[in-house]
């Protein structure tokens, strides 16, 4: 009997060989150019948003390429050993992705302690939710939306996606094993998993919220369809089984779906924008679909398209691409912290943040990921006995000791300091101001919603006062002495600022127009501010429409919009027409310096107004280059001087266009 179970072993081992000697492992090259696309469309996407508004779709490739692989190797494994070792792929994984992360993590807080304490604020759960993967689920609660590229934005937000792959790697090995014990063909799994997929694209759909997009853009259940289309393809693509030998036909089909998806997703990455519903309803999806076909076609052997993603450049890129989206966000941030002429040179200051990020990137996997990725960590106990024993350090390794023990301490030092709910209240001088005037606001609005009213009788008096110069005199008297002392401390003529007493405004915009929001209301006491901190040109066009159905909505409408992203020619539109023909707006461009999209963002407010005739421009770039003085520290909010020239500069605007 032990004769017969040893020859049925020794079958089965045979046929496993005879199964890896005709499908032998292969490393397909093409996916590093594949990698190499993906990352650099986030790099572009995170340099200069407005020359790739759609980058940020990197990721879902990195999804759908991270599912593939590794369900690929998995069944490989399956198929060879009629089992998955779990924690030798556990390990394989940690080696590969840990060591970098937690090197990151350390480098990024020492450097925040030290120089930049504001992030400080819940840096402990910022570097224990990365290293558990779970920070996704901390950014839906804590994190800003990752399309608000201004306001304080976090070195670590990108690392979102890394908590997602990290839970998939470890669920994903068990589903494998349960799938394939209870269903057993793969085609049924693979249906399965498409189901699977699009009710995640679906529940991506359903809880879509334009006005805070982070429980779909971070959540595991709502991004989970892209791993899953990667995953599922590996059921009935596995890259083995692939035929060499196809008939012209195949191999022409291959090249043009391959060829077809690789056009599609490049044209995908310049149009499709973060802050559209489409791209939450669908077209996302749609994408996916797309890098699922192109990375099919490169896993083919085949298909032309390996051979076409194939190039030195792509591998070297490729084989580096987790440490460079790894680090990009720290050295971009802090780099552009220190750099405040960003918006005047964009190519040049991007060319420098690259450089940077692939040194800091060449140096981690010189260093860090390729040494402890192919360390024995079973040696580990045993190297530190007898590093202990005879202590010993040369110069590569001595520095690296050194250099981890400071950061570690340094680290510690900020975990320590990491400011308490109390003391993290504690804000800075614009950031008091913006409060201030929040809730000044809020009881202002109503007092100048009452003044409009007042305002349509009066301004067939108000424009000719304005308009005729002869009467400075007879404007002057008629002002009361409140209005006298805002015509003197805002520099205006007495026909502007009798005429803006009696006019009409509604102001959208974003934290700049609620730093300025008081100011305007006192020049201008018929004014509605709708401002609020980090708010994107694509939530405009329903604020518009609100209070246009509650009959709020002014003849004079003032956006100031463009500080915390760039706008395209569609969404501009989406503006205007929301407005109305019927409605004269004042856009006022933005004084962004320290961002690249600035000059992005006043050439499209410039078309704006050449296109449509009764979109006018309020040139605060113009007005306050070069007039540091006028800025609070970060050189974009006005301080007292800058509100009242950014005031003055609205009203006079106003005035002249009322005046034709």
């Amino acid at each position: 009997m032990n004769e017969n179970l040893q020859g049925v072993n020794m079958s089965r081992t045979m046929r496993r060989m005879n199964r890896q000697k005709m499908h032998p492992r292969r490393y397909i090259t093409g996916f590093d150019g594949i990698r190499t696309l993906a990352v650099l469309g986030v790099i572009i996407y995170h340099l200069m948003p407005a020359s790739l508004q759609g980058g940020y779709l990197g990721v879902p490739i990195f999804f759908v390429v991270s599912g593939y692989l590794i369900t690929d190797i998995l069944l490989q494994e399956w198929e060879s050993h009629s089992a998955i070792h779990l924690w030798n792929f556990y390990a394989r994984r940690l080696r590969r992705l840990y060591p970098a992360l937690v090197a990151m993590l350390l480098a990024t807080t020492a450097y925040i302690t030290l120089f930049q304490r504001t992030l400080l604020t819940n840096i402990r759960a910022t570097v224990m939710t990365n290293l558990l993967y779970v920070y996704n689920w901390f950014e839906i609660g804590h994190g800003q939306s990752y399309f608000d590229r201004f306001n304080g934005e976090s070195p670590f937000t990108h690392l979102w996606s890394l908590s997602i792959e990290g839970q998939y790697y470890l669920f994903w090995p068990l589903v494998i094993i349960f799938l394939l014990l209870v269903f057993k063909k793969r085609t049924h799994i693979f249906v399965i998993m498409m189901v699977a997929a699009l009710l995640s694209a679906l529940a991506m759909a359903l809880l879509y919220d334009p006005a805070n997009t982070n429980r779909v853009y971070y959540g595991t259940d709502t991004r989970m369809f892209a791993i899953l289309i990667g995953s599922g393809l590996a059921f009935i693509w596995p890259s083995r089984e692939l035929p060499q030998d196809v008939n012209v036909g195949n191999q022409w089909a291959l090249d043009i779906l391959g060829g077809g998806s690789l056009i599609a997703l490049i044209v995908m990455f310049f149009q499709m924008s973060g802050q559209s519903a489409f791209t939450y309803r669908g077209g996302m999806l749609i994408f996916t679909i797309l890098s699922g076909v192109l990375v099919a076609t490169v896993a083919h052997p085949a298909s032309h398209m390996n051979r076409v993603l194939t190039n030195p450049v792509f591998t070297y890129i490729g084989q580096r691409s987790y440490g460079i989206y790894l680090y990009q966000f720290p050295v971009m941030i802090f780099y552009e912290t220190k750099v405040h002429n960003i918006g005047d040179h964009p190519l040049v200051n991007s060319l420098i943040e690259v450089a940077l990020i692939m040194l800091v990137t060449e140096l981690s996997y010189r260093f860090i990921e390729n040494p402890l990725r192919h360390y024995d960590y079973g040696q580990l106990l045993t190297d530190i006995r007898h590093f202990v024993r005879t202590p010993h350090f040369n110069r590569v390794t001595g520095t690296m000791a050194s250099l981890a023990t400071v950061l570690f301490v340094i680290t510690a030092v900020g975990f320590v300091q990491q400011p308490s709910k109390a003391s993290s209240k504690q804000k800075s001088a614009i950031q008091d101001t913006i409060t201030k005037n929040t809730k000044t606001v809020k009881k202002q609005n109503t007092a100048a919603l009452k003044r409009q009213k007042a305002a349509e009788k009066a301004a067939a008096e108000s424009k000719q006062v304005a308009t005729d110069k002869l009467k400075t005199k007879q404007a002057y008297d008629r002002l009361s002495e409140a209005q006298k002392k805002v015509a003197n401390d805002y520099k205006l003529t007495p026909q502007v600022a009798l005429a803006m007493n009696s006019t009409p405004l509604t102001a959208v915009g974003d934290s700049v127009l609620l730093d300025v929001s008081s100011d305007l209301q006192q020049v201008i006491p018929g004014t509605t501010v709708q401002g609020k901190v980090g708010r994107q040109v694509s939530e405009v066009p329903g604020i518009i429409s609100s209070l246009k159905s509650q009959g709020q909505l002014a003849h004079n409408v003032l956006v100031n919009i463009g500080t915390n992203g760039t706008i395209t020619g569609a969404q501009a539109d989406q503006v205007v027409n929301a407005i109305g023909s019927d409605h004269q707006i004042f856009w006022v461009t933005a004084h962004v310096p320290t961002q690249s999209w600035q000059n992005q963002v006043n050439r499209q407010i410039n078309a704006t107004s050449k296109k449509y005739s009764n979109v006018h421009v309020v040139d605060w770039y113009t007005e306050a280059l070069n007039q540091s003085s006028w800025f609070a520290s970060d050189n974009v909010h006005p301080n007292p001087t800058g509100n009242k020239k950014l005031t003055a500069l609205i009203a006079n605007q106003i005035a002249k266009v009322n005046n034709n």
